[in-house]
């Protein structure tokens, strides 16, 4: 019989710990007074939703002087008075790391995060947040920006405030609230226009019963249904090709212009125009160091002009395993490499929505760097041999 025992004196076994499951994060965003808090209470009764931590950021007094965060209930943290932006970033992460500790010392138990912004909250410095922090992005995943819309407001909204348009153009799903009590025709130019600056997201009614959780959740890259990423429809890089039809049966040419016969568009360029949508391919596989300076020149040149880009890359260093990339403005997520190609498309698509960047500058910059061989590049190797951290999951 083999003896189990330790010797005496000897150290006990280690047993190593499994890092767990990213925990997928949600960002509910939306000008002031579109409805996020009614979306966010309607949500929060559906059982889909039982085991969400939320996050709330109030514009306001909220009496917390004496904390950053506190909660209101078993998973409610509440921010204190501030906009989510860069004074706001350490109050964030102080309430996420609250939360991890919480969960891991069992005094709370979640399986998702859902955080509402302030109705002036820029989106990226929270996504920032997540997308860089060296321990945030190792526990957390970005599912989606899913951003509320009134259909009264709206146009107005987008015409006076460029924040809505940002909010707008980087979410990944788009809520209309209030179509109930809008007209029909200052509803349907509303969705022609937000189509025109977000071709990929999905636009759902919450009137009509269509801002659904299956609907709005799990819409980032990693599907928990699935054992392989479906990056075909997180990606939806065929949306951003001209004349592409779209839900609710309108086609639009992503460049940033609009119907200009259309008196419910008369004012739109005022930030409309400012916005580009594109999607950038390649059948030609990219040695990893030329993809490492392409990111690098673009993001330190354009990279507040960057709103958010994605993509799927085909190195010439590992043409099995693709690179999935997520960038938000100067940010780039650190790459993941996926064990194989989710399907029999083998091209690098890479998918940008910037400002005041043209898809001309950003295709020459790609185009200039894809025509080089990897001969005349210096060994940096970066994007695929460095152990990855998956901002999708595993």
């Amino acid at each position: 019989m083999t003896n189990t025992n330790p010797a005496p004196g000897a150290a006990p076994p280690t047993t190593r710990r499994t890092p767990p499951e990213p925990i997928p994060l949600s960002l509910l965003t939306g000008f002031l007074g579109a409805g996020k808090t009614t979306l966010l209470n309607r949500l929060l009764k559906d059982p889909a939703l039982a085991g969400t931590a939320v996050i709330i950021n109030e514009f306001g007094e909220v009496g917390l002087d004496h904390l950053l965060v506190d909660y209101i209930d078993d998973n409610t943290v509440l921010l204190q008075s501030g906009c989510l932006c860069c004074t706001m970033r350490g109050d964030l992460v102080d309430a996420l790391e609250k939360l991890l500790r919480d969960l891991d010392n069992g005094r709370a138990k979640f399986s998702r995060v859902l955080l509402e912004t302030t109705g002036l909250a820029d989106p990226a410095p929270v996504l920032h947040t997540a997308m860089v922090h060296p321990y945030l992005v190792k526990r957390f995943r970005l599912d989606g920006v899913i951003t509320v819309v009134d259909a009264v407001h709206g146009e107005k909204t987008l015409n006076e405030h460029a924040e809505a348009v940002k909010q707008a153009a980087v979410a990944d799903r788009i809520v209309l609230s209030k179509t109930d009590i809008a007209r029909p025709m200052e509803t349907r130019a509303l969705i022609d226009r937000l189509k025109a600056l977000n071709p990929a997201a999905a636009i759902l009614d919450a009137a009509h019963g269509e801002a659904t959780p299956d609907r709005l959740l799990n819409c980032g890259l990693y599907d928990p249904s699935r054992k392989i990423p479906d990056v075909g429809k997180w990606l939806a890089a065929e949306a951003y090709e001209p004349g592409h039809d779209h839900d609710h049966d309108h086609s639009h040419n992503h460049r940033g212009h609009h119907d200009h016969h259309n008196p419910h568009h008369h004012d739109i360029n005022r930030h409309d125009e400012h916005i580009s949508s594109f999607a950038l391919r390649t059948d030609k596989p990219i040695p990893a160091g030329t993809l490492d300076m392409f990111f690098e020149l673009l993001l330190a040149t354009y990279g507040e002009k960057v709103l958010r880009l994605k993509g799927i890359v085909n190195v010439i260093e590992h043409p099995e395993a693709p690179l999935v990339v997520h960038g938000v403005q100067h940010v780039l997520h650190p790459p993941a490499r996926l064990p194989r190609w989710p399907d029999d498309d083998h091209t690098t698509r890479l998918v940008f929505i910037t400002r005041d960047l043209p898809q001309r500058t950003v295709s020459d910059l790609f185009d200039a760097f894809v025509g080089v061989t990897k001969a005349d590049q210096p060994d940096r190797t970066a994007l695929t041999d460095n152990p990855l951290v998956p901002f999708g999951g595993r």
